[in-house]
């Protein structure tokens, strides 16, 4: 249990917290958007700090690089269901980030499975499209976050959210199907 390990663990307790300071409406709309955007970042920020020690000091394990994915997809699959119940009153943002949401679930339940199928033969560590991937999910949570507080709070207005929201949602497309093509061949019981 090395530190960029217990990072990624920390990463996974915050998820939580990230969630609640989202969705929660009940204190001031701006101060709450700012705290959320606070945890977020915080936690946002140990995805950053554990793979850059672990390369630095050569402390990459296979159990982390298992589970630094999937902390990130706990963390951006929970901050997109808390922005799905604080915007629940727009509908058509909601129903935005619902596919969006959806494209995202299903990427990760298939590469996860992917990692898992082939677990005895290779481990599957992010790569650089699962990164931008990540990145673009994590931009889109800020934008949503910062968004209104910017342009007065027009939730209906919502244009670089639905902007990042696209954005996001294609690269995750792209990086499932890279995933896929790249371990393919692992998949052939003859090998």
């Amino acid at each position: 249990m090395n530190l960029p390990n217990k990072l990624t663990i920390l990463r996974i307790i915050l998820v939580p917290i990230c969630m609640f300071f989202i969705a929660f409406t009940g204190i001031d709309d701006t101060l709450g958007r700012i705290i959320a955007l606070v945890f977020f970042s915080l936690t946002s920020l140990t995805d950053m700090l554990d793979g850059k020690i672990a390369r630095k000091y050569n402390l990459i394990t296979d159990f982390g690089k298992f589970l630094d994915p999937v902390a990130d997809k706990l963390l951006i699959i929970g901050s997109y269901l808390a922005i799905l119940v604080r915007y629940r009153e727009n509908e058509v943002f909601v129903q935005v980030m619902f596919w969006c949401l959806f494209v995202i679930f299903f990427r990760e339940l298939a590469v996860t499975s992917l990692r898992m199928i082939v677990a005895d033969k290779v481990v599957i560590a992010a790569n650089w499209m699962g990164k931008i991937k990540t990145v673009s999910q994590m931009v889109c949570v800020i934008v949503v976050l910062l968004e209104p507080i910017f342009l007065g709070g027009e939730d209906y207005l919502l244009i670089a959210s639905y902007a990042t929201v696209g954005f996001s949602a294609l690269m995750t497309l792209i990086s499932g199907i890279n995933y896929f093509k790249a371990y393919w061949p692992y998949l052939n019981p003859s090998k």
